[in-house]
């Protein structure tokens, strides 16, 4: 889909998608980068939109690691599926109702999550429903990524998880916040760069 296309689904349609604008190469290199993705088995992403940060993130996986993606849209999961990579499985429904599909598709945990739902503009007890239940699948010190075009919303995160790194990506249109949980072990939460993580900041 060119940006044009993207740029009219996401007007007829921006109460759901969230944006008018694709995500740069740029800022899906960015997340992917500060994940472990190619360490991870069991892969989910959120809001896929048409696929480009699916495409960034099977690059990384493993050879037998397994990717679902949820999208709601019809188009934009018909794009997806485009992709046509074993590894991947495309859900044509609403990010809350996660459990039923990890049980149907043997997911038996989550190593990572990868989401560009715009949680702003949903309900807030549907939005915490969701990323509670994320955190309670991720495995033990397990990752949660999301891309933001503004803070309205990270204190959801610091309540669910405990823990958030906020890293700051200007080359996207517009301008993103990557914001970064982990799952924590023990009481004690671990970033991506082996840090402790306990209160949010920008860098």
């Amino acid at each position: 889909m060119n940006k044009i296309d993207f740029f009219r689904e996401g007007i007829k349609n921006l109460r759901t998608i969230g944006t008018v604008t694709r995500s740069s190469k740029y800022l899906c290199n960015k997340i992917v980068s500060l994940s472990s993705v190619e360490k991870s088995k069991y892969v989910v992403e959120l809001g896929a939109g048409d696929g480009v940060m699916t495409r960034h993130i099977l690059k990384r996986m493993a050879p037998d690691a397994r990717l679902m993606c949820f999208e709601i849209n019809a188009k934009f999961c018909d794009l997806i599926r485009e992709i046509n990579d074993p590894r991947l499985i495309v859900i044509e429904d609403s990010a809350e109702h996660l459990p039923d599909y990890l049980e149907e598709h043997a997911f038996d945990r989550i190593d990572s999550v990868f989401s560009a739902i715009p949680f702003v503009v949903l309900p807030d007890e549907l939005a915490h429903q969701i990323v509670q239940t994320c955190q309670q699948k991720l495995r033990p010190q397990g990752e949660f990524l999301q891309i933001h075009y503004s803070l309205i919303e990270r204190n959801l995160y610091k309540e669910v998880f405990g823990n958030l790194a906020i890293k700051f990506h200007l080359l996207n249109i517009p301008p993103a916040f990557i914001l970064c949980c982990t799952k924590q072990a023990n009481g004690t939460a671990v970033h991506d760069n082996g840090l402790k993580v306990n209160s949010a900041r920008t860098d």
